[in-house]
C-alpha cells in the first residue's frame, strides 16, 4: 500500500489581497506560514519518502513549515515547474473583485472556472512573461505559457505524474506533493476520474492535507482530508 498526499500552499500575500496570482512568484502570508505548520502537525507520526513542489516560493515555504513541523526534515524534496500554478496571463497581479467590475463577474467567472478556456495572454515583451525569468532559463520558448486554461495545466501536470510519482508510489512509496489550486485539481482529476464539469467546481482548501491510499495495483482504496 501507498499514499499520495496532496496539500495547496497556505494562503498567500496575494491571495490575502484577492489577486490573480498564476506564476507571479510571491511568498506565503503570516497566516500561511501558521496553516502550513498546522498541517504539518497532521503529518506528524506519518511515513513520507520524497516531497514534491513546484518552483513557486508559496511552495517552497509550505513544503518547509510542514517537514518541519512534522519533524521530517530529512525528507528529499524535488521542485518542478511543471507543478506551477496554471498560468493566469494577463489578469496576473490584477484584483479578482475590480476585475470582475470591470469586465463583468460572468466573464472573469468563464477566465477563472471553464475547462477549456484560456484567460487574456499576456504580450511577449510582457514583464510578467516566465521567459524573462531565469528560473525558467532552461525551457524551451513553446513549453512557456502566455496564459492557461485548466486543460492546459492538466496536459503539464498528469505526464510528469505518470513519469515521475507514480512509478514511486507503484514502489510503495509515500508521497507528499505541495503544489497549488488548479495544479492539485490536474491530479485529481487524473486520479479520481472526475469530468471537467466535476473539476471545475472542486475547491481545494489551503494547506489541509488530502491523502489518497493506494493497493498493490494501484486502484485508490480509500480518500480523505486528514483532521
Amino acid at each position: 500500500m501507498s499514499k499520495l498526499i496532496l496539500v495547496r500552499h497556505g494562503e498567500s500575500v496575494w491571495n490575502k489581497e484577492n489577486l490573480f496570482t498564476g506564476w507571479t512568484d510571491v511568498s506565503l502570508s503570516e497566516n500561511g506560514i501558521e496553516e502550513a505548520k498546522k498541517a504539518g502537525s497532521l503529518l506528524k507520526g506519518e511515513k513520507i519518502d520524497v516531497c514534491y513542489t513546484s518552483v513557486l516560493t508559496r511552495t517552497l515555504e509550505t513544503a518547509k513549515n510542514i517537514l518541519e513541523s512534522a519533524e521530517l526534515t530529512n525528507v528529499p524534496q524535488i521542485h518542478d515547474w511543471h507543478l506551477n500554478e496554471r498560468h493566469y496571463g494577463a489578469l496576473q497581479g490584477l484584483n479578482k473583485a475590480e476585475t470582475a467590475e470591470k469586465y463583468g463577474a460572468d466573464q472573469v467567472k468563464i477566465w477563472r472556472r471553464s475547462y477549456d478556456v484560456k484567460p487574456p495572454l499576456l504580450e511577449k515583451d510582457d514583464k510578467r512573461n516566465p521567459a524573462f525569468d531565469e528560473k525558467y532559463k532552461d525551457l524551451k520558448p513553446e513549453e512557456l505559457p502566455l496564459a492557461e486554461s485548466l486543460l492546459d495545466t492538466v496536459n503539464r501536470v498528469v505526464p510528469y505524474y505518470e513519469k515521475e510519482i507514480l512509478p514511486r508510489l507503484q514502489k510503495g512509496e509515500n508521497v507528499l506533493v505541495v503544489a497549488h489550486g488548479n495544479s492539485l485539481r490536474a491530479l485529481e482529476m487524473y486520479i479520481s476520474k472526475y469530468t471537467p464539469e466535476e473539476i471545475i467546481e472542486l475547491n481545494i482548501p489551503t494547506a489541509s492535507p488530502f491523502v489518497y491510499e493506494f493497493d498493490d495495483a494501484m486502484n485508490v482504496t480509500n480518500s480523505y482530508y486528514l483532521k
